[in-house]
């Protein structure tokens, strides 16, 4: 029997593939910080591991006997102190993730990676961001979010050899049911409680996380060593996203549309605003928000998004389950 181990099984992303692997009937270990926290899967029949990424000397009885390990608990950086710092931070990490596989003789790492890898549109007019398209380290130094993200991916694509066989997977802007620690989840809920009003010029590309989970597995057997898939659904304008989102909610669409120059303009107030460096980090790539040519992934992988409205009715779905939705209007 196949053995993996979920990096961050406990979490939104992790416990999808945690939850998908099951499905293939595969053994399942996964790795958290917190003793006991499961995230959203529950008694799934995961065999759980204790463990820290900065810790190498305690990741060794989690990886051995693995087969394959997804990674998908990569640094996540969420403040905009010191850039070097937190890249170093995150570089290392993801060599001692690197180096466990080695050392346990795993075969396969897939490695979640990001969206913001992809960088900017195209130079070349008439088509979407794809896989040849790279964000260039340095063109946002204030942002430790996209710094970190290139910076470890980056590690994993060098990894990549006839030891360690390396594939890396970029999401789009993932949501479903699950969500945890409210990655996205948190902009869904601001209009689900009628707190969102305002909306941006800009397209998005949204996919489902079960339908993420299901492409990372598939990339675990299929996937070409080195290689990176962009996985997302479909292109979306932002406005549109928040509509479909309030109206499943039962409360009204943001009215107040925002210029992009207006929300640049706002960046140096939040970057010194307590709490907001990370949101400003991703606002100083606002011009990189995008649509994507996924073809790639649903060529090799055989990923295949469902309908945006499902993924967000059901992403509703679990939050009022779950009681995340107090304080929501009419409630």
């Amino acid at each position: 029997m196949t053995t993996v181990l979920v990096l961050g099984a406990s979490g939104f992303i992790g416990g999808h593939i945690a939850l998908a692997a099951i499905e293939k009937g595969w053994a399942v270990r996964g790795l958290r910080r917190v003793s006991g926290a499961t995230g959203h899967v529950g008694s799934a029949p995961i065999e759980w591991f204790e463990g820290d990424l900065d810790r190498p000397e305690r990741l060794a009885p989690a990886f051995a006997g693995v087969q394959v390990v997804f990674h998908a608990a990569g640094y996540y950086p969420r403040d905009g102190g010191s850039v070097p710092r937190q890249v170093a931070g995150a570089v290392a990490q993801t060599r001692n993730v690197i180096e466990a596989c080695k050392q346990a003789g795993v075969d396969r790492l897939v490695y979640t990676s990001s969206l913001s890898t992809i960088g900017r549109p195209p130079p070349d007019a008439g088509r979407f961001a794809d896989e040849r398209d790279t964000y260039l380290p340095g063109s946002l130094p204030r942002s430790a979010y996209y710094e970190c993200k290139y910076a470890m991916e980056s590690e994993v694509m060098r990894s990549s050899s006839a030891e360690l066989e390396a594939t890396v997977v970029n999401p789009t802007a993932v949501f479903g049911p699950g969500d945890v620690h409210l990655a996205l989840g948190r902009a869904l809920l601001w209009v689900a409680r009628g707190w969102a009003v305002v909306w941006l010029p800009v397209e998005v590309n949204i996919v489902d996380v079960r339908d993420v989970a299901q492409a990372q597995v598939r990339a675990s057997e299929v996937g070409r060593p080195g290689q990176r898939y962009i996985l997302g659904g479909q292109n979306w304008p932002l406005r549109e996203v928040l509509d479909v989102a309030a109206r499943l909610a039962g409360v009204s669409p943001p009215r107040v549309g925002l210029s992009v120059g207006f929300v640049e303009r706002l960046i140096s107030v939040l970057s010194y605003t307590p709490g907001m460096g990370g949101l400003s980090g991703h606002l100083q790539a606002i011009r990189t928000w995008q649509g994507y040519d996924c073809r790639k992934a649903q060529r090799e992988l055989g990923l295949s998004a469902r309908p945006v409205e499902e993924t967000l009715r059901d992403a509703l779905d679990w939050f009022a389950d779950n009681d995340y939705l107090k304080g929501r209007r009419g409630s």
